[in-house]
């Protein structure tokens, strides 16, 4: 029977190995980005133009050709890049604040990539005419600039003449951070009213490596009238092929608070905030394109705009390409009135929580100037507030262990009648005044405070990047030194032949507190239970050792505060019993 349970457990503990790794986030973003650098794609290796998505409702625009060299540069504090004039597209962005990885020299992330390249994610603006035998801008129509670059102080016109009469412009101007102005303005001098559908659009080339796992949305993200639209890529395809190419779609109209939504990764965004004086539709599309895969996130007026004989229609957009920072999507959303644009940022079904406790780490890594402190120091504020109820939880647990003999006395006499048992159980409990469910309790209290720290962790851009001290110099990382290569003396990974060959310094210590919390508590009585329990710090080693570095060192340090709460609690246990007895024996 033993050997079964033994089994038994031992199959629980691979369980635990897969089902982490399948849920967890993936973190080796480096050997991701080389396998796609090399991987034989048409888009990859032959670069060719790829058809455009028109917004619903219109027709197909032309396949465009591929960049040109007319192009006007962008160069603001945050990001530079520049503007193809061959379609008006904003297609090359690179931000200056970060880097792909830590290493010197590593280029800085790119969010915007030209459409004959690997990657092509784009940015376009545009008019769809309400009758055929109005000629509007294209993806190959040449636009002209009235200044020789786009910065923050100087924003730039492009213009094109349709040669009957209506002079179509996009007046484009950048803040210091990440955020594009679109006016889209259209001057008719062709003596008859014209009738437009303005649009804009984010394109997406290929279908892209998600790293998040389930803790993070990565595709198509949307709020349009006040209601969050998360897809996947893969959901997108599967509904726009049961839809003619449409995944979703949804109507905001026109008022103070308004529409966004884009193409969002683990910590990068690119979006369109559309005009709020006009109501507008929002869709997600997708296009097969040969394999390489278009997805295409847009919106369009919900009626045609007239534009009379001698006027001029102008709509007002705006264009999101850059990092995910908490505090400047809540900006955005202040100034420009974007609905809940700060759910850019996947905190999940526990925002009301996971996003206080974010707050409270951005303050402290304000205060002590490293992200790891702020978290260790996070861990000592909540162990602090929660002591009174782990005070509770050991008094249960030691309740329990007194009446441990008279329970397994209770099983022997009732071997085989599972209700008497039961019964006499329930019975003990009440006349001793025990509760085998208040040591749970209590941790159950903490584990919704622990998880949305562990979610925050996971996807907030504020760790990206950020130190520790030692070897660790990046905490959203795993722990870079592996037992397997002698901790660098050996030149080579091991983790090459099995991701399961990597175990980092961080991960062992792990292991050693998981062993030391072991030993403050008795074992379990159930010998198949005890073995598993001896084993599970070697388990919990190998599932963390290619998770980051700050989830690794946050349980070390919540290990070692729980010792040292149980240390003390039974310290003053026995300075109280010792008391009593003392008092009794005065008396």
């Amino acid at each position: 029977m033993d050997n079964k349970r033994l089994l038994l457990a031992f199959v629980i503990s691979v369980a635990i190995i897969l089902g982490f790794e399948r849920l967890m986030p993936t973190q080796n973003r480096v050997h991701q980005q080389e396998a796609r650098s090399t991987q034989a794609t048409p888009a990859a290796d032959a670069p060719r133009p790829v058809a455009e998505l028109a917004p619903p409702g219109t027709q197909p625009a032309p396949i465009p050709p591929p960049s040109s060299d007319k192009r006007l540069p962008i160069t603001a504090p945050r990001m530079h890049g520049s503007i193809d004039l061959v379609g008006a597209r904003l297609d090359d962005l690179l931000l200056t604040d970060y880097r792909e990885t830590l290493k010197p020299g590593s280029p800085e992330v790119r969010v915007l990539e030209p459409q004959d390249r690997k990657q092509p994610n784009i940015v376009q603006l545009g008019w769809s005419a309400a009758a055929g035998d109005v000629k509007v801008p294209t993806g190959s129509t040449v636009w002209t600039a009235d200044q020789p670059g786009l910065t923050v102080a100087r924003p730039v016109t492009l213009s094109w003449d349709n040669g009957a009469g209506l002079l179509f412009q996009i007046v484009l101007s950048v803040d210091r951070d990440f955020m594009f102005t679109a006016e889209q303005r259209v001057r008719n001098a062709s003596g008859q009213p014209v009738s437009l559908y303005p649009w804009s659009r984010v394109s997406r080339s290929y279908t892209p490596q998600v790293t998040g796992g389930y803790l993070v949305h990565e595709g198509p993200v949307a709020v349009v009238g006040g209601r969050l639209e998360e897809m996947s890529y893969t959901s997108l395809k599967s509904h726009a092929a049961e839809n003619n190419g449409v995944g979703w779609s949804a109507v905001q109209a026109a008022g103070p608070d308004g529409a966004w939504g884009g193409i969002t990764d683990k910590y990068w965004l690119t979006a369109i905030l559309p005009d709020r004086d006009h109501p507008m539709t929002g869709s997600y599309r997708y296009d097969a394109n040969a394999g390489a895969g278009v997805y295409q996130v847009d919106f369009i007026a919900q009626s045609a705009l007239a534009v009379p004989a001698g006027g001029t229609l102008d709509t007002v957009s705006h264009v999101f390409a850059g990092a995910k920072e908490v505090h400047l999507l809540e900006a955005y959303q202040s100034r420009l009135h974007a609905t809940d644009f700060w759910k850019a940022v996947d905190f999940g079904w526990f925002a009301f929580l996971t996003k206080p406790i974010f707050y409270v780490l951005d303050w402290l890594n304000t205060a002590l100037g490293n992200f790891g402190l702020a978290l260790l120091a996070f861990t000592l504020i909540v162990k602090t507030l929660f002591f009174p109820l782990a005070i509770k939880q050991f008094r249960s647990m030691a309740k329990m262990k007194l009446l441990a003999p008279k329970m397994q006395a209770v099983r022997e006499r009732h071997k085989g009648d599972a209700v008497a048992m039961n019964t006499e159980m329930m019975q003990l409990y009440k006349q001793e005044g025990a509760n085998p469910a208040a040591g749970c309790l209590p941790m159950l209290v903490q584990v919704p405070v622990f998880w949305c720290l562990y979610k925050d962790l996971v996807v907030t851009i504020e760790m990206r990047h950020a130190p520790f001290f030692g070897w660790i110099r990046d905490l959203s990382e795993p722990d870079p030194t592996n037992v397997f290569n002698l901790f660098g003396l050996l030149p080579f990974d091991p983790s090459v032949l099995s991701p399961f060959l990597h175990l980092g310094v961080w991960p062992i210590v792990l292991g050693g507190t998981m062993l030391l919390m072991q030993r403050m508590n008795p074992p379990p009585a159930d010998p198949a239970q005890a073995r598993l329990f001896q084993i599970m710090p070697l388990i919990f080693m190998f599932v963390l050792a290619r998770q980051p570095a700050g989830l690794v060192i946050y349980y070390c340090w919540n290990n070692l505060l729980t010792v040292t709460q149980q240390w003390l609690i039974q310290r003053r246990t026995r300075l109280a019993g010792g008391a009593r007895r003392v008092s009794t024996v005065q008396n």
